[in-house]
């Protein structure tokens, strides 16, 4: 399957408090994947999501 050289990429979000907190709901790390431009974001993005795991909303930050 050829990768497309577009503007837009595929990026993971990860949850930053999930994986130094251990008074968590349950086990695991939130996760969520969306798009970016990379024109107008060339640096990581983080966004403020919910994450079932620490049960509120955290700073989600882009993975490799």
């Amino acid at each position: 399957m050829a990768s497309k050289k577009g503007v837009r990429i595929i990026i993971t979000l990860e949850c930053t408090e999930c994986r130094t907190n251990t008074d968590k709901r349950k086990k695991g790390v939130s996760r969520y994947t969306t798009e970016k431009n990379r024109r107008n974001h060339s640096g990581r993005v983080e966004f403020k999501k919910y994450c079932p795991y620490c049960n509120r909303h955290t700073v989600h930050k882009e993975t490799k």
